[in-house]
């Protein structure tokens, strides 16, 4: 029971002071405060889709314009030479990596998706929300190309066009799955587990 409840993120109960758990419609005994944290669940789960929708619209709408008015164009600079929108297909990973592993990389993506999916069930953290909804924006929006785009079915060529000068070419999806992986690193560093309890080394 204690590890149950620390998965969702519910106190301990004492029972030496002769407190008794609440009895449910059906009659098993059930914490007082259950009914309090499947809504708040609920609603980091509708924050965490919010974020991934948000972030998979803006790349969506980011590579259809990009496609149909930059690519076969020159460059334009955003900031002179130091920033340019310039239009590639990437068959890689983010940033250009591995193009000789594009299959795979599809793969990757629809696992991280399932991944986030599963872990969303015991979500009680709202920064966690966030940053699940940022990877899991991004990972639809770079399997959406690779699903779609040409040459194939699951070997679809990103389309990159934020070029800083002398970094790789990236997307939006690629930015809102750095972003994502930042926080969840600040998250773990600072304890905070997707259930909502914090935990000191």
């Amino acid at each position: 029971m204690a590890e149950a409840e620390r998965i969702i993120g519910t106190p301990d109960i004492p029972e030496a002071d002769g407190a008794e758990p609440e009895q449910s419609a059906s009659g098993s005994a059930e914490p007082a405060d259950q009914d309090e944290q499947r809504p708040k669940g609920k609603r980091k789960l509708l924050a965490l889709f919010a974020v991934a929708v948000l972030a998979y619209a803006m790349d969506l709408i980011s590579k259809m314009i990009v496609v149909a008015k930059l690519e076969h164009h020159e460059p334009i600079e955003v900031i002179g030479d130091l920033l340019q929108f310039n239009a590639i297909r990437n068959a890689g990973a983010a940033f250009g990596m591995g193009e000789a592993f594009t299959v795979i990389f599809t793969f990757i993506a629809a696992a991280v998706i399932v991944v986030i999916a599963r872990l969303a069930r015991k979500l009680y953290s709202l920064p966690w929300a966030i940053a699940l909804g940022m990877l899991l924006g991004g990972a639809l929006g770079n399997l959406t190309d690779r699903i779609f785009r040409a040459p194939g079915v699951f070997e679809g060529a990103v389309v990159d066009f934020i070029a800083p000068k002398g970094f790789a070419v990236f997307n939006l999806a690629d930015s809102a799955i750095v972003c994502g992986g930042f926080l969840i690193v600040i998250l773990s560093f600072r304890g905070l587990d997707p259930d909502g309890t914090v935990h000191k080394d």
